[in-house]
């Protein structure tokens, strides 16, 4: 009966981390409505405060592991969530874990329909393990704002 009942507590133990896992990391929902609130907050704010707002790592578009980019149409950095050494760089020929050029993707897709995803490995700023991950994306003015969540 002993076992039973460590057996019971032991999965039960697992179930609720599990979950407390499976919380912490941002939905495609979450990263679609976190892409939209950035466009809505460059109408309202402008440029230069929305690229400073979104560079702010513990701004309004940074929760756990999503977080927002912008690119211009040429793959330049505009403004990064979690990585600010990345500002200013040309990232058109970035390529994930498996050597897919997903941002020449994104710019693609953006420049043809305006919004869409794609998907690629990336590491996850909060385990640091490279996992699938799936960007989704919308043109504003001459930028592309991107946030990605990572599959379970």
């Amino acid at each position: 009966m002993k076992k039973l009942i460590q057996s019971a507590l032991f999965a039960a133990a697992f179930i609720a981390s599990s979950s407390a896992l499976a919380a912490e990391l941002g939905t495609a929902e979450e990263a679609t409505a976190m892409v939209k609130k950035a466009a809505a907050f460059l109408k309202a704010n402008g440029k230069d405060k929305t690229l400073a707002e979104v560079s702010n790592p513990k701004g309004q578009f940074v929760d756990r592991d999503l977080y927002i980019s912008v690119y211009d149409m040429n793959g330049n950095v505009l403004a990064h969530g979690t990585n600010p050494k990345l500002i200013g760089k040309d990232v058109s020929a970035l390529k994930d874990a498996d050597g897919k050029e997903f941002i020449k993707e994104i710019l693609s897709k953006a420049k043809s329909s305006g919004k869409g995803n794609a998907d690629y490995k990336w590491p996850n700023p909060v385990s640091k393990e490279i996992q699938p991950k799936t960007v989704y994306f919308e043109k504003a003015d001459d930028m592309v704002f991107s946030s990605g969540y990572y599959k379970k």
